[in-house]
């Protein structure tokens, strides 16, 4: 384990494995120079950079276990040329970031954290808070309809939402209309929700030009990643008043925020609480350490991500696929 991770999963792992609590050593490279020609398994946090130059340290390297479902600070495309297993933590984070995700629409269309900031700076004495806009008559569109944007198309249904989507592919098991491209999405909607993964594939993908399409009514909201979202256009589109808001759980260089952003108040902020409940989170280790223990088993990975699909065994000690 090259940095700390939740204390169910050290905790876990080191009554199961010979855990090495890398950053707990004096000299965290010498100790990793010492270990890795044994090291079979590692287990990670988005705080962890896993390219193919850290992995190709790990001569015996069968199983790399990641804290969360967004898995592109690992290079998976090195994993399966290496026979090397990838898992996430799929499924069991879905609910709590629809939550977060509908949270934030709220939060931001209604304008409610800077109704509170009138409340507390005690300037409701002085006058009542200008009236917010409305969730009545507004489309969603999802930029990712997988787990979690269907946990976010139901409770947008429940809010009298039209939901419409744009992905790699139109789904045939769903009602929503889909849009194939995704400026022909922003144009159709007026709430954009980003829950689509990160990397290189989707960097920037909503861009300027997307913003623009979505319009002076338009309000996004990303709990995906924040590399998915082009900042600088971002920053611009809201100071231009181009989008009417946003509502943003993640950045691009966490956790640095823009100082731009943080200057505008129709943009609601949070610091990527997406699954951060103790429940949630203590179900993501949880399978972080379930995954950990079905290598040392020799059993089938529970959630290998799709690069890396369990081959019925894993890759030969020797080092070789």
């Amino acid at each position: 384990m090259p940095k700390p991770m939740a204390p169910l999963v050290v905790e876990g792992l080191a009554r199961a494995t010979d855990l090495v609590k890398l950053w707990e050593a004096a000299d965290p490279e010498a100790a990793l120079a010492g270990v890795a020609g044994d090291v079979g398994a590692i287990a990670v946090g988005g705080h962890v950079r896993a390219d193919g130059a850290f992995l190709e340290r790990f001569p015996k390297l069968q199983l790399v276990a990641n804290f969360g479902v967004g898995y592109d600070a690992i290079d998976a495309a090195w994993a399966e040329a290496h026979g090397v297993v990838v898992t996430n933590t799929p499924g069991v984070l879905d609910e709590e970031v629809a939550d977060t995700a509908l949270g934030l629409v709220l939060a931001t269309v209604r304008q409610l954290p800077a109704a509170e900031r009138h409340l507390r700076a005690g300037k409701w004495i002085d006058g009542a808070f200008p009236l917010s806009h409305t969730l009545r008559g507004r489309t969603m569109g999802i930029l990712g309809l997988g787990r979690i944007g269907k946990a976010v198309a139901k409770r947008a249904e429940a809010f009298g939402l039209t939901v419409i989507y744009h992905g790699r592919r139109q789904q045939q098991d769903v009602s929503y209309r889909y849009c194939p491209t995704l400026v022909g999405l922003a144009e159709a909607c007026d709430i954009l929700v980003v829950i689509t993964p990160g990397g290189a594939e989707t960097r920037n993908l909503v861009d300027a030009e997307v913003l623009k399409a979505l319009g002076p009514t338009g309000i996004l909201i990303n709990v995906a990643r924040g590399s998915v979202v082009d900042e600088d256009a971002l920053v611009e589109a809201l100071r231009s008043k181009t989008i009417l808001g946003a509502g943003l759980d993640v950045f691009a260089e966490e956790p640095k925020v823009p100082p731009a952003l943080l200057d505008l108040d129709h943009v609601v902020l949070l610091p990527h609480v997406g699954s951060a409940s103790h429940h949630t989170r203590d179900a993501m280790g949880q399978l972080v350490v379930d995954n950990i223990l079905c290598w040392q088993a020799d059993r089938p990975p529970l959630t290998p991500v799709a690069e890396t699909p369990w081959q019925g065994r894993y890759k030969a000690m020797a080092g070789t696929p």
